[in-house]
């Protein structure tokens, strides 16, 4: 798949992208993966950004288990520049995401009030018509959509109608593909480190050669992983390819539904209860009430649902801390039986490998083809952000347990999976709600990066887990804002730059007669040295 910024790619050809010219624009609605495509001419939203001293753009992230405001600033008069977008502020919208309100959708669209309220301070007054507005939805609604599309059909409806209620530039509400949140998730990862095109400090920008991040998403309902390749992918509606700052850049994504860490531990319940009637995962001494009905509910658990059940009946369940069963019970998430493919990772799904230096081909594309320039090192390191990040903090940093290596990685899910609850209370005191799912979370974020993505012990070293870069959060947010403001352009910047060539001038003159006068001070401290002392 060919993505350029740009309209959806439907009935274009090589030739006619490299007529159509290069600018920004905003990503089309659709039920298939809109493409970045090449496009002539001003791109989305400029006639709406008007001319202040700072822009602003506010994004809504509706995740499954929560929906996350970000408002983002940057010069004015910069829009196609990089490196200059950050983070202003945001809000987390309490209770569920707004895919829980499918039996009340009025009430998604209430939900948003208070943040919406906070962005009408955190932005100033003069600036509120001018500020593109977005809702993008993930892999929660991507679950109600599927199951009940009148429901999430009138979500949508009402969250649409609440935002309009707000001075904004509100430019709509929709679903994202698992593609486009894996891929701007890596344009965000990217851009915020700099691997794109960095400013140097003589005032130009320059291409590092440093190679991108892959990225590594895990969410509530999903995870995607997505990262630069040197070759064509065996299954095409895995690869993308983007155009960004002049470069090329070929692109593996995949987004697995129903591995999210809210829907995992959803799956397990439904193992746990099923298998065991207790929970291996569950420490010792913790024990609660399952609704049948709640367990049983998504889709991510249909096969393991019973032909016939009390949706409305309640089951004791206790935790047996019980590392080993656990591994078995994370381990029946994944399926290695069969690979249409030259390597997958699990369940069939092609993916290249994820360990090693790469070196990528640097070019330009003509009429389909890709014409060889000078090479690119890609590293193959990695940023894991969101629940990844969360898991491994919670292990390195609350329970004081090293994760440098996979090894380690897995010696600490052992470790929290021995913990009773009386200990883990004890040790990690304030953290009641989630505690007893740690156990299950890390040994799932073990098992998913050593035997389902194929880390090994030198790969796992080039991931980092991170929650920011910066004052700015790590996920598709900001790349979705990026592409749809038309921040990220296709053409490179050139040697543009960043003072006017007076002040260039004046800064030169200055550093010229700053050397002059040590140079003069210099030898005179010399000469003065030479003459002959008097009594």
């Amino acid at each position: 798949m060919l993505w350029a910024l740009g309209r959806p790619w439907s009935g274009w050809t090589g030739a006619a992208l490299l007529q159509a010219g290069i600018g920004a624009r905003a990503w089309e609605a659709g039920p298939q993966l809109s493409r970045w495509i090449q496009d002539a001419g001003a791109g989305a939203g400029k006639g709406h950004l008007q001319a202040h001293a700072t822009q602003y753009g506010i994004v809504l992230d509706a995740g499954s288990s929560h929906t996350s405001m970000f408002i983002y600033k940057w010069p004015a008069d910069k829009e196609n520049d990089t490196g200059i977008v950050g983070q202003h502020s945001s809000c987390d919208i309490p209770g569920g995401g707004i895919s829980s309100y499918a039996d009340n959708p009025s009430g998604a669209g209430q939900s948003l009030v208070g943040c919406l309220e906070q962005a009408l301070r955190d932005v100033p007054k003069d600036r509120h018509a001018g500020t593109p507005l977005y809702l993008g939805a993930t892999a929660g609604m991507r679950l109600l959509n599927l199951t009940n599309p009148e429901a999430s059909t009138s979500v949508l409806t009402a969250v649409t109608r609440t935002l309009t209620q707000y001075p904004f530039d509100f430019r709509g509400a929709r679903i994202l593909s698992g593609q486009e949140e894996g891929v701007f998730g890596w344009v965000t990862a990217n851009y915020l480190l700099e691997n794109f095109i960095k400013y140097g400090w003589v005032g130009r920008w320059f291409r590092p050669w440093k190679g991108t991040l892959g990225a590594m998403d895990l969410g509530g309902a999903s995870t995607q992983i997505t990262f630069e390749t040197t070759s064509p992918a065996e299954d095409r509606a895995s690869e993308v390819q983007l155009r960004l700052y002049g470069q090329q850049y070929r692109v593996y994504t995949h987004s697995f539904l129903c591995y999210g860490r809210d829907q995992v531990l959803q799956r397990l319940l439904a193992s746990a209860l099923q298998t065991h009637g207790f929970h291996p995962c569950w420490p010792r001494g913790f024990s609660t009430q399952v609704l049948l009905g709640d367990v049983y509910q998504s889709p991510c658990t249909v096969a393991q649902r019973p032909q016939t059940f009390n949706s409305s009946a309640r089951v004791s369940l206790s935790g047996s801390s019980d590392p080993h069963l656990c591994r078995d019970l994370v381990s029946g998430l994944f399926s290695f039986s069969s690979c249409p493919f030259s390597r997958c990772s699990f369940n069939g799904v092609f993916q290249p490998p994820v360990a090693g230096n790469f070196v990528v081909s640097r070019g330009r594309w003509v009429a389909g083809n890709f014409v060889v320039g000078r090479g690119r090192r890609v590293a193959g390191n990695f940023v894991a952000f969101s629940a990844f990040f969360y898991t491994v903090d919670f292990l390195r940093t609350l329970m004081g347990l090293p994760v440098a290596t996979l090894q380690q990685l897995e010696a600490a899910a052992v470790n929290v999976c021995n913990q009773t609850w009386a200990q883990l209370q004890a040790r990690v005191p304030g953290q009641r709600a989630r505690l007893a799912d740690y156990c299950a979370g890390a040994m799932f974020v073990q098992q998913l990066l050593s035997r389902g993505y194929g880390f090994d012990e030198r790969a796992f070293r080039g991931v980092i887990f991170q929650k920011k870069a910066g004052d700015t959060a790590v996920g598709w947010a900001l790349g979705y804002m990026l592409n749809l403001t038309n921040l990220i352009p296709a053409d490179p910047p050139g040697l543009r730059k960043g003072t006017d060539f007076s002040s260039w001038v004046v800064l030169l003159l200055l550093f010229a007669s700053a050397l002059l006068a040590a140079l003069v001070l210099l030898l005179r401290q010399v000469h003065s040295a030479k003459l002959p002392s008097t009594i």
